[in-house]
């Protein structure tokens, strides 16, 4: 009889294919759900930012009694536009932040919806869009 030990620790090819394919079915199953919530996060993300530059908009308006004209834009709240009674910057930091998609935030006014509009065209940067794509407007927020 003959007894035979393996001569070295390795694993053996059908243990390899066997951890692959678990790991191939761990990433098909897990993968889309991270994605849907990496997407779902930015999208809560850009809410937030549009909620916070509407309460920077407002307390600018408390200070000098009107919003940024269109022309003037966000830059008003980091950069004086020239008018009297400035106290800014009214954002901690020195520059208006982007949206998490990398993109302006939109701001018009007066607004369509109100004494401004500020809004974001979500990832794909275009109006409109469902999911990930929608735009995230100051008026529509709860």
């Amino acid at each position: 009889m003959f007894n035979r030990k393996r001569a070295n620790g390795g694993f053996t090819l059908v243990e390899l294919l066997v951890v692959l394919a678990i790991l191939g079915l761990l990433a098909g199953l897990v993968g889309p759900q991270v994605m849907k919530f990496l997407g779902s996060s930015k999208t809560k993300t850009a809410a937030l930012q549009v909620e916070d530059l509407a309460a920077t908009l407002d307390l600018y308006r408390l200070e000098l009694g009107r919003y940024p004209s269109t022309s003037e834009g966000l830059q008003a709240l980091v950069q004086d536009p020239g008018v009297s009674n400035w106290n800014g910057p009214y954002l901690k930091k020195s520059q208006v932040p982007k949206d998490p998609w990398g993109n302006e935030y939109q701001y018009r006014s007066p607004g369509q919806n109100g004494p401004f509009d500020v809004w974001s065209l979500g990832a794909d940067g275009q109006e409109g869009g469902e999911g990930e794509n929608q735009d995230i407007r100051s008026w529509e927020s709860s």
